[in-house]
């Protein structure tokens, strides 16, 4: 907190006028009640709640509380009943001192919403002070011719109390000379004066001695005396009078000690030692009056500093003695004229903090202003910063309350420093800057946010169980448990699709893990959605996609489909020795489960017979010839296709091929001997065929082929067995002609069968046979095998 000269800043400001308190006042009516003084602490004024209209289960549910300036704990609020109770006992004289009525101004605050009560507290005087003389004793010089009825003013004796307790009457021993009268002063106090009945005679009584009682009117009454010394003095005709009887000033509060107040004077028109003047405060209360007073230049100046806060006006009695013990007196009326030397101070009363956000206007402090000082220097201005979303509101006398004056946002701002400046009107302007630090807690307003709204995660297959594949993260703009974000895997859209057992998440890092091996070839990608809930209350959540590209590895050998490998009899290839270089022998046709470069495939010719007689294509696995054939180039060839992927490593396999070159498709077919175990009853056939074939007639022979050639087709099919026969001699007229295919200079004629020990239905094609010989019922299927042949471009 800081007091310092205002100076005029560009703010928002709200002022106390006097008129607004004035109509507050007219149309509000304070609570009140009255205790006498000194009543002991836990005593029950009254029951707040029932004089207010109030339920008691509000008190507590609304945070009522009792508020007095300063922060003193004068009262407590039973909240639990709605008794107004005593904190401690109450002096009337510490609390108000001459100020009557005393009363103490208390205010009831609730909340949920703000309320303000006004409630006042009289303390009522008891007699619990006796009047006090200032002076054990008084000496009064009096000269023996003094006539009857001359007055001789006395000190007031002091009672703290006040109205009826305080001094009523004063009283004087029983003598001949003397009686006391009681008078009223301006102010409603009383003083004696001590009245002369008989002259005195200084031969008979030199010295009397009187006692004084000062009594007040409480019941029963206190009191209080003194003693008054009266010497009698030779004659003294005059005594001291002063030229003023009144004398009024004003002296502002913040005068310099030592200052001159006022100089009083007063004449004696005796000569000699009784012509002169000594001047004394009256009543000689040094600790009360602030003043001194020249007793020779009758000058009063200041000794201590004045306060008109504390005492704005002083009566001073000063009193004149000549040097025959005769005195004159007279009043000095001194008004302390207030200065703006207290800055306004701020009392807080409840400060919320935090303050939730998103909350319609909301009452953020309540908190009261005063000035000690009068007229404008009491008058204040309060003010906060322009670039603020808060507003003062004066309510109740100088109470304000800062309110939000729109809805506050903890994510943009989540703390507000503010500053509450309380200027006075004086001059110079004081003021008072009162700093609080506003929190903003959070509501869950923010649903959790994926940094992304889809996520692609790359993974390679053939992955081991529990892999980490990737991460979804989230992230919540509020703060505490209402930014803790928790993942989950959200149903998927198709129910069929087995999502838990592909892929689990980590429910507090979003961490995504793949169950089980994948594979490729069975799986390439998959979709599902992810979701991210807070646990603010209500729960808000959101969702990402997240899709998973499986990629591919080169976990496949390439698959040769043609010619059938795996133990199966083999087709041979027949090429006329006329075939001119290019002539297409046939096509190795191989694929490969893996994708992209994995399945790329290269053909090259591993092994050959005879090296350089055939060539194989290296993409699309055409084996062709390389050069012209001549008599000297073997009938039988073996060639080893290595068909190769591009995957890294590469994998491979093989084709076997068999090669038999024939003069012309009119000669015989011969079977290899590498043919397998499974066709041995085939080839014995074939054997038993070749020697009948030697011993009869070319036409006995054609004949035999055709009836051997019909069994043994009808027998496949009857079967269901992929095998290939092999006839010698005359071939069967059932076979289609297809001519002019490659570089041949005859025709020839293919025929596709199922191998019977093959167990997966495995094509395997016959190569070419000798033309023209199949007979026209087999057209039509023959026909189909060639329209596949084509397809796989092996024409």
């Amino acid at each position: 907190m800081e007091t310092a000269l205002a100076k005029t800043p560009q703010k928002r400001q709200v002022m106390f006028l006097a008129i607004l308190l004035l109509l507050w006042e007219a149309g509000s009516e304070a609570v009140r009640y009255s205790i006498p003084e000194e009543t002991e602490s836990g005593y029950s004024v009254a029951n707040l709640a029932k004089d207010l209209g109030l339920r008691v289960g509000e008190l507590a549910t609304r945070s009522a509380r009792i508020h007095y300036k300063g922060d003193k704990e004068l009262l407590q609020l039973d909240i639990k009943t709605g008794n107004l109770l005593l904190y401690e006992k109450l002096d009337r004289e510490v609390m108000c001192g001459t100020t009557e009525p005393c009363i103490l101004h208390f205010q009831l605050l609730l909340e949920n919403p703000v309320q303000f009560f006004q409630t006042d507290l009289q303390l009522t005087d008891i007699n619990d002070h006796s009047p006090e003389f200032p002076e054990r004793e008084m000496l009064l010089k009096i000269p023996e011719s003094t006539q009857p009825g001359t007055v001789f003013p006395l000190k007031i004796a002091q009672d703290f109390d006040i109205g009826s307790n305080t001094v009523q009457n004063y009283t004087i021993s029983t003598n001949s000379h003397f009686h006391v009268a009681t008078h009223n002063r301006g102010d409603g106090r009383k003083y004696p004066e001590l009245v002369l009945d008989k002259a005195l005679d200084r031969e008979e009584r030199p010295e009397l001695s009187l006692t004084l009682t000062a009594l007040d009117g409480g019941a029963p009454p206190r009191s209080g005396t003194t003693t008054v010394r009266i010497v009698v003095l030779d004659n003294n005709d005059n005594a001291p009078e002063f030229l003023q009887s009144l004398y009024e000033v004003q002296v502002p509060e913040n005068s310099p000690l030592n200052s001159l107040v006022v100089a009083v004077s007063a004449r004696d028109l005796d000569a000699g030692a009784y012509g002169s003047v000594a001047y004394a405060l009256f009543q000689g209360d040094e600790v009360t009056q602030p003043f001194v007073i020249d007793e020779k230049t009758g000058e009063i100046r200041l000794k201590r500093a004045l306060d008109f806060e504390a005492i704005p006006y002083y009566n001073v009695e000063i009193v004149a003695t000549d040097g025959g013990g005769l005195s004159g007196k007279c009043t000095v009326a001194i008004e302390v004229v207030d200065v703006n030397d207290n800055a306004p101070e701020l009392t807080m009363s409840t400060l919320s903090s935090p303050t939730p956000e998103n909350a319609p206007e909301t009452i953020v402090a309540v908190f009261s202003v005063s000035d000690p000082d009068s007229g404008d220097n009491g008058r204040m201005i309060c003010s906060i910063q322009n670039d603020l979303p808060f507003l003062l509101k004066p309510t109740l006398k100088n109470f304000y309350t800062l309110v939000t004056q729109r809805t506050l946002d903890r994510e943009s701002q989540a703390e507000y420093n503010i500053t509450i400046t309380v200027t006075d009107l004086g001059t110079p302007r004081l003021k008072t800057e009162y700093n609080i630090t506003v929190l903003v807690s959070d509501v869950n307003d923010n649903a959790p946010a994926f940094t992304q709204t889809s996520y692609t995660l790359f993974v390679r297959e053939n992955n081991s169980p529990a892999l980490h594949i990737g991460s979804v993260s989230a992230t919540d703009r509020d703060s505490g448990t209402n930014a803790l974000v928790t993942y989950s895997l959200l149903p998927p859209q198709d129910p069929h699709m087995p999502l838990v057992s592909l892929v689990s998440i980590n429910a507090d890092n979003g961490h995504l893990f793949a169950l089980r091996s994948l594979d490729y070839e069975a799986l390439q990608e998959f979709e599902f959605r992810v979701g991210a809930a807070d646990r603010g209350s209500p729960e808000l959540s959101s969702e990402a996609l997240v899709r998973v590209l499986v990629l591919d590895a080169n976990d496949n050998s390439p698959f040769v489909l043609y010619p059938l490998q795996k133990g199966s009899a083999p087709c041979t290839e027949l090429v006329p020795r006329a075939a001119e270089p290019g002539y297409l022998v046939t096509k190795v046709v191989a694929v490969d489960g893996d994708s992209g470069q994995n399945a790329w495939l290269s053909y090259q010719l591993l092994k050959a017979t005879e090296p350089g007689l055939f060539g194989v294509w290296a993409h699309n696995g055409e084996v062709r010839t390389s050069r012209l054939l001549s008599e000297r180039d073997a009938a039988k060839h073996r060639l080893v296709v290595l068909v190769k992927d591009n995957g890294e490593p590469p994998r491979s396999a093989t084709a076997t091929l068999h090669v038999l070159l024939v003069d012309g498709f009119s000669q015989p077919y011969l079977p290899l001997p590498e043919a397998a175990p499974a066709k041995a009853e085939a080839d014995s056939l074939t054997v038993y065929l070749v020697v009948a074939l030697a011993s009869v007639s070319s036409l006995f022979l054609l004949s035999v082929l055709l009836f051997v050639a019909v069994r043994l087709c009808r027998r496949s099919r009857e079967a269901l067995v992929g095998r290939c026969s092999v006839p010698e001699g005359p071939f069967p007229g059932h076979l289609v002609d297809v001519s002019g295919t490659g570089t041949l200079s005859q025709s020839y004629q293919y025929e596709v069968c199922l191998t019977g020990d093959s167990g997966t239905g495995e094509f395997k094609f016959l190569k070419p046979i000798i033309p023209n010989l199949l007979p026209q019922s087999a057209g039509e299927e023959i026909g189909k095998t060639a329209a596949f042949r084509n397809n796989f471009g092996l024409n």
